[in-house]
């Protein structure tokens, strides 16, 4: 019993720095900037990172399995293209358009997952090779920035919903939400959730145990593709247009919210709390530089870079421990 305790507390470890960190982050820019200190400013956070959240739920799906999906930032550029190329050049209502990309991001992740298992390749060449498909299908329909003028993406890019008498939200941000709440559900409190854990810890002993690794491996898959392309469809409410360079990186930015919330990379352990006070983290990394204002915006990804390193080594310490 005590062994135990001691392995869960390790895991909370890095979730506990995390929250260390943003709430330090927050408050040392809250004393070197006006008007930093502000409810706004956090919500700001998500309304700005709304996509990066749900594509950041996706790949802790995958994460959690030992698996990597490099395919996610390039999907997101696809579905923009999806979008503005069939409203605004085909005349197609959104209501048909935003189902149709969420099918065809969740059938790539389908079927990469189901290479990755039947093949028994590695999930980063599946996906590499997926976000290459991607990306060119992005530049087959054109290879200029295709602008929305959609009134129903228009009117739901400018909504704001208001919290109080000084505090609004985006719809987006309901909807980033809404997405984590239902993951939240179906990791804790379904089979398919105790299913990814168990493979993450091993997959050798989740067969052995007669659990449905195939099904379960092409599901954080097909998970992660259908958590892009809404990601997509979020980004093109935000951006009001479709572009073959939209999302570059976006695929190391969700895997390092992922690393950072405490996600171990060898799957098994981590907590979608931690996904998101990672997401959060990469927000105020930019927001802090751009209070600044004398800073470049690549010192966002020179911090970003420092504190995967950190937290890497922070994960191969506790998990050295956890063997010895």
């Amino acid at each position: 019993m005590t062994s135990n305790a001691l392995t869960r507390g390790r895991e909370y470890v890095p979730l506990l720095v995390t929250s260390i960190l943003l709430v330090s982050m927050f408050g040392v820019g809250s004393v070197q900037y006006d008007g930093f200190f502000s409810g706004q400013v956090l919500l700001n956070l998500l309304i700005d990172n709304a996509f990066l959240l749900v594509v950041a739920v996706g790949m802790t799906f995958v994460v959690l399995t030992g698996g990597i999906d490099l395919s996610v930032g390039a999907m997101v550029a696809l579905s923009t293209m999806i979008s503005a190329w069939l409203v605004e050049g085909h005349g197609w209502p959104p209501l048909l358009v935003i189902p149709l990309v969420l099918v065809v991001g969740t059938g790539s992740g389908f079927v990469m997952g189901w290479v990755i298992h039947s093949f028994e390749i590695q999930p980063f060449i599946v996906t590499l090779a997926g976000m290459f498909l991607a990306r060119g299908l992005c530049y087959t329909i054109s290879i200029d920035s295709i602008s929305i003028t959609d009134p129903t993406y228009t009117a739901f890019a400018q909504t704001r919903i208001p919290l109080s008498a000084d505090l609004f939200v985006s719809p987006s941000v309901l909807i980033a939400v809404g997405v984590l709440a239902i993951a939240f559900v179906v990791l804790h409190y379904t089979r398919l959730g105790r299913n990814v854990y168990a493979l993450g810890g091993s997959e050798q002993s989740a067969l052995l145990m007669g659990l449905p690794v195939a099904r379960t491996k092409i599901a954080v898959y097909a998970i992660s593709g259908f958590c892009s392309a809404l990601g997509g469809v979020l980004l093109t409410f935000y951006m009001l247009s479709g572009y073959g360079l939209h999302a570059v990186g976006l695929e190391l930015d969700a895997i390092a919210a992922v690393v950072i919330g405490g996600t171990l990379l060898t799957g098994g352990s981590g907590y979608l709390l931690g996904t998101v006070l990672g997401v959060l983290v990469l927000g105020l990394i930019q927001t802090v530089i751009s209070f600044q204002g004398t800073l470049s915006s690549w010192w966002t990804r020179i911090v970003i870079g420092c504190l995967l390193f950190v937290f890497i080594l922070l994960q191969r310490l506790i998990t050295g421990r956890r063997k010895v």
